[in-house]
């Protein structure tokens, strides 16, 4: 056979060759990218560490002097409700005219009824405070006392719900709406003492 013939096994065994040689290029080529998207990835993920903290990360600062002082605000609120309880949650029509009980402003003291209420939202002031620099033996009360707040503010909203509600569901009437309002009011009482000592922890009374 001529040196420039080849056999059908030579021919087949010099393809499968070429076959083989292209397939470790390709899957050398395949590895260089993955490594180099590997590496990318990887100083992409140190490069993100390593960026400023975003507006997301806002909670890890201390409440400001204006949140404090919408606690101060809201206490008061809620101090002068409490004072002038019957005037405050009374509500008169014009001219003379009928008087009525009314929860509302219970809701509005708690920051329960619009978003310009002081205490609106207030328990995200509470979560920044573990950033303030405070008595650590104070930490388990003020903990204690936020747990208190919501739980009584909570309760406090069901019961002036009831309330508004109290003369017209079944075999309710005036009366009913009296005994809601003054159950709303002990719970009022109880977030009362509860962000008074929030204040004592934080020292900004």
């Amino acid at each position: 056979i001529p040196p420039h013939r080849l056999t059908n096994k030579e021919h087949h065994t010099t393809c499968n060759q070429s076959r083989l040689s292209t397939k470790n290029d390709h899957d050398a080529v395949l590895a260089s990218r993955r490594d180099f998207f590997v590496s990318a990835f990887s100083l992409a993920g140190a490069f993100v560490v390593l960026l400023p903290k975003s507006p997301a990360f806002a909670l890890e600062n201390p409440p400001t002097k204006a949140e404090l002082d919408r606690i101060k605000l809201g206490y008061k609120q809620i101090q002068n409700l409490l004072n002038n309880f019957e005037k405050e949650t009374t509500v008169c029509r014009d001219n003379g005219g009928e008087c009525k009980r009314d929860a509302d402003p219970i809701r509005k003291a708690l920051g329960l009824r619009s978003t310009t209420d002081p205490l609106f939202q207030i328990e995200k002031v509470f979560a920044k405070v573990k950033y303030m620099d405070i008595d650590p033996d104070k930490l388990d009360q003020f903990f204690d006392a936020t747990e208190e707040w919501n739980s009584s503010i909570n309760m406090s909203n069901s019961m002036a719900f009831i309330s508004q509600f109290g003369e017209y569901n079944p075999g309710g009437g005036k009366d009913e709406v009296l005994k809601y309002l003054n159950e709303s009011k002990k719970q009022v009482v109880i977030a009362e003492k509860a962000l008074k000592t929030i204040l004592d922890c934080i020292g900004a009374e």
